[in-house]
C-alpha cells in the first residue's frame, strides 16, 4: 500500500474524552506485550472514520492460551481487572479476556490473535496521536475487514464511514481478505455487500 500514516484525524472527538484514561491503560498494556496488538472496535471505528458511541473497548494482541495468566496480571497492575469469576478459563475456551478498567468500569475485551490476517493487520499498524497520547491502532482497510466479517449493521455503517474518510483505500487488499473470509464463513457474497460502500 505505500501509506500506513493518514492525515486528518490527529486528535479526540470530544465524545472519546471519558475513554481516554482506559485508553491509555489499554495502549500501556498492548506496549507491555511489545505492542503486538492493535485496539479495534467502536473507538477504532471512531478515530479511523466519524465519531460515535461506544460504551467499551475492544483490542487484539497476537498472544497464545499459554500467555493468558500473564496477560491478567500484567492488566492487572494497570488497573484492567477480570470482570467474571473465571476469566481465564473462559478465555482459554473463547481466546478472549473479559476485562473491566477499575477505575472508570469501562468493559475491555481482549481477543487472542492468531490468523494469519490478524498478524499482518499488526504488523501494518499504525500510531495515532489521541489527546497527547500514541495509540497503536490497525490501517483502515484492515478495520474494514475486520468489520466486513462482524456484519452487523452498525459495523456497515462504521465501514461506509472508513471509507468516506479515506479515499486512498487498497481496495484490493480489503477485496483479498474479505473474500478469504466470506469463503471461509460460507459467505460467498461478504464482498459484494462489503464493496458497495467502498
Amino acid at each position: 500500500m505505500g501509506k500506513t500514516k493518514r492525515k486528518g484525524r490527529q486528535s479526540a472527538p470530544n465524545d472519546i474524552t471519558p475513554l481516554l484514561e482506559p485508553l491509555i491503560a489499554l495502549q500501556r498494556l498492548l506496549e507491555h506485550f511489545d505492542n503486538q496488538g492493535v485496539i479495534i472496535g467502536g473507538i477504532a471505528a471512531s478515530l479511523l472514520g466519524k465519531p460515535r458511541f461506544t460504551a467499551d473497548l475492544d483490542a487484539i494482541i497476537l498472544l497464545s492460551v499459554e500467555d493468558i495468566p500473564n496477560l491478567v496480571g500484567a492488566a492487572s497492575e494497570l488497573g484492567i481487572v477480570p470482570r467474571i469469576a473465571d476469566v481465564e478459563a473462559f478465555a482459554r475456551k473463547n481466546r478472549v479476556s473479559l476485562l473491566q478498567h477499575k477505575a472508570s468500569g469501562i468493559n475491555i475485551d481482549i481477543s487472542l490473535g492468531l490468523l494469519p490476517f490478524e498478524t499482518e493487520m499488526v504488523e501494518r499498524s499504525q500510531k495515532l496521536n489521541v489527546g497527547g497520547f500514541h495509540l497503536r491502532l490497525p490501517t483502515p482497510e484492515d478495520l474494514i475487514i475486520l468489520k466486513a466479517v462482524a456484519h452487523r449493521p452498525k459495523d456497515l455503517e462504521d465501514i461506509q464511514a472508513i471509507a468516506a474518510s479515506h479515499p486512498d483505500l487498497d481496495k484490493e487488499r480489503v477485496r483479498f481478505w474479505v473474500e478469504q473470509f466470506g469463503s471461509d464463513l460460507e459467505f460467498p457474497d461478504l464482498w459484494d455487500e462489503i464493496s458497495r460502500f467502498l
